[in-house]
Order: structure tokens, then sequence, then C-alpha cells
């Protein structure tokens, strides 16, 4: 009873490791399309607002692929510190860009230029961020994994991020308030700084990962002992 609950436990763990390698893969290819994109039409249209949500996007790459990276390995929960720091970091740094992008748009009183492109960019990412986070959260909290949940949080903030600059955008160009999305920007910064906060001390999920591994180690232990009925 024990052997078959294990085997089938290891075939549910394979399968939410699968997944999870498919969700990053799919974000990763997202946020190049997304960061060529976003960088060009704001070279075109002189947008900080959309070059700095180009460049957010390379640093959801880099949380994403820190998180590819983990589950290759033969024991993803060896890595899990060393990759929750890495995504720390990274929202770090995008609070730490954001911020400052922020504060020199609001002193500079900075114009965004109108863009098509730009409103269609973030609006996909609006779109298709959510469902990519939750499905990613999902999994990782059954599998007990920190690192997935923390970069289904920072792939969340890419959702605010977009929403801001896409709120930008328009506003903008409707009604001229070219403060909207420095102002949303300052707000979602310190989000991150919270988020980092937590993935670089290991707290989301990290006590159920512990718990996780202790009872397996106690089931290993009386499967091998021949100590359980």
């Amino acid at each position: 009873m024990n052997t078959t609950e294990t085997r089938l436990s290891a075939d549910r763990r394979s399968v939410l490791q699968r997944r999870i390698r498919s969700i990053v893969a799919i974000t990763i290819a997202y946020n190049l399309v997304e960061a060529v994109v976003a960088i060009a039409a704001g070279s075109v249209a002189s947008s900080a607002a959309l070059i700095g949500f180009g460049l957010d996007s390379t640093i959801e790459v880099l949380s994403a692929a820190a998180v590819a990276w983990q589950f290759t390995r033969r024991v993803p929960d060896r890595w899990e510190k060393g990759t929750l720091r890495v995504i720390a970091v990274a929202f770090f740094a995008l609070a730490a860009y954001v911020a400052a992008a922020s504060v020199m748009a609001l002193v500079g009183r900075s114009a965004v230029e109108h863009s098509t492109l730009g409103i269609v960019i973030t609006a996909l990412s609006v779109a298709i961020m959510p469902f990519l986070s939750l499905a990613e959260r999902r999994a990782g909290r059954e599998l007990g994994s920190a690192t997935a949940v923390a970069d289904s949080k920072q792939t969340l903030i890419c959702t605010y991020l977009s929403a801001a600059v896409l709120v930008g955008l328009v506003t903008n160009s409707i009604f001229g308030w070219w403060w909207a999305d420095a102002a949303a920007g300052l707000v979602i910064a310190a989000f991150a700084v919270r988020e980092g906060i937590e993935a670089w001390r290991g707290d989301a999920c990290a006590t159920s990962v512990g718990m996780l591994l202790d009872d397996e180690g106690h089931d290993s232990d009386h499967d091998h002992d021949g100590k359980h009925p």
C-alpha cells in the first residue's frame, strides 16, 4: 500500500514538474517577443514607459529561466534556495528600475507619445499573463515548490506593470495625463520590493517544502527499516 502511494506520488510529482517546465518555456518565449516589440515601439515613439516595459520583460525571462534550470536538475529541491535568491534579485532590480523611471518621469514631466503597437502589446500581456501566473502557482503549490510560486508572483507583477503602462498610454493619448503610468509604477515598485523580500527569505511555501521532505524521509526510513505495519 505504501509502495503504491509512493509510486503514485512520484508520478504526480513528475507530471507537475513537466507542467511547470512547459509553463516556464511559454513565459520565456512570450516575454522575449514582448521585450523586442515593446523596446522597438518605445524607441519609435520616444516612450520611456514602453522601453522600461520591454526591459522588465527581460527580467521576467531571467526569473523564468532560473526556474526552468532548476527543474532540469535530478533533485530540484536541492537548488531551491539559490533559485529563490535569483528570483529575489530580479524582483529588486525590477523595483529599482520602475521606481527610478517613475520618479524621473514625474520630475521631468515626461510626455508619452501615442503608440498603437505599444497599446496592443501591453493589452495582450494583461490578457495572457494572469493565466500563466495562475497555472504556475497552482502547480507550484501542489508540488510544494517555493521557486515556482515566487516566479508566478513575478509573472503577476508583470501583469500589473502591463496594466499600468497600458493605462498610461491610453489616458495620455485621450486625456493627456502624462503622469498616470509613472504614479502606478511607484505602487508596483513597492509591491515588487515586498515580493522580493519574501522570496529572499524563502517564505513562499518554504515550510511546506520542508514538511514534505521530512514526511518523505520518514516514510522512506519506515520502508527500509520495516517498522511500519
